[in-house]
């Protein structure tokens, strides 16, 4: 009995250390992109103006359904593709972020549920969107997969899940990524080697395409929850 109790209360202690720092990530991201709000939109200037703006366009063509998620709406650059006729829910964990996002909703007349919320803690029943979109979102989510279950969890289980992403790049740039990204972190808050294909499969969604659209860098990646 006395071992026993001795060893749950070691798992205890390691769950609340992770937990822990889970929390300290999740406030670090928070307080990066709160930062560079007023900012973001000029930084992002060159992507949008170049490729950035038609991958929107063709991931936004592919959303089905009428209830639909958006995580990490930023400053609300998706905002204008969002279809008519759809009720649109959309979060993210900054609040500088989310001033930005109502104001450009309200510049295009566009009715959007904004809400405050981190991706790996989404307040939302199981099974609740036709449609749960990320852009360029889960280089910063600290946990990804967490992130990517909360998704598969919010999903209805004949929903999907449309992610507009960029990734580790195979061989000598995947390196220079790895040496470049705790910079790029520090600066701009997105992680430059994630791997996220690899990463939404861990999650337990189904993969059902996966579109290169730049290189091996960007992609368009397609799942379904994959829920019995």
């Amino acid at each position: 009995m006395g071992r026993e109790s001795e060893h749950l209360s070691d798992e205890s202690r390691h769950r609340q250390r992770d937990d822990g720092d889970l929390a300290r990530r999740t406030r670090a991201t928070r307080g990066r992109y709160d930062r560079i709000a007023r900012f973001y939109d000029l930084m992002e200037r060159g992507a949008e103006s170049g490729r950035l703006a038609a991958w929107r366009s063709r991931l936004w063509a592919q959303v089905k359904g009428s209830r639909l998620l958006e995580i990490g709406v930023g400053t609300g650059k998706n905002i204008p593709y969002y279809p008519s006729a759809v009720e649109v829910t959309a979060v993210d964990v900054s609040s500088g972020m989310l001033q930005r996002a109502r104001a450009r909703a309200r510049a295009l007349g566009n009715e959007v549920d904004l809400r405050l919320m981190d991706a790996q803690h989404l307040e939302f029943a199981d099974d609740s969107f036709d449609t749960v979109v990320a852009t360029c979102v889960f280089c910063s989510v600290p946990d990804p997969v967490l992130g990517l279950q909360e998704l598969r969890r919010v999903a209805k289980p004949d929903g999907q899940i449309l992610l507009l992403e960029h990734v580790r790049p195979e061989g000598a740039l995947g390196t220079l990524a790895d040496l470049a990204n705790p910079l790029v972190v520090r600066m701009m808050g997105a992680n430059i080697n994630r791997r996220t294909v690899e990463n939404v499969r861990q999650a337990g969604l189904v993969i059902t395409g996966v579109e290169p659209l730049w290189r091996d860098i960007f992609k368009l990646i397609v799942a379904r929850p994959g829920k019995a």
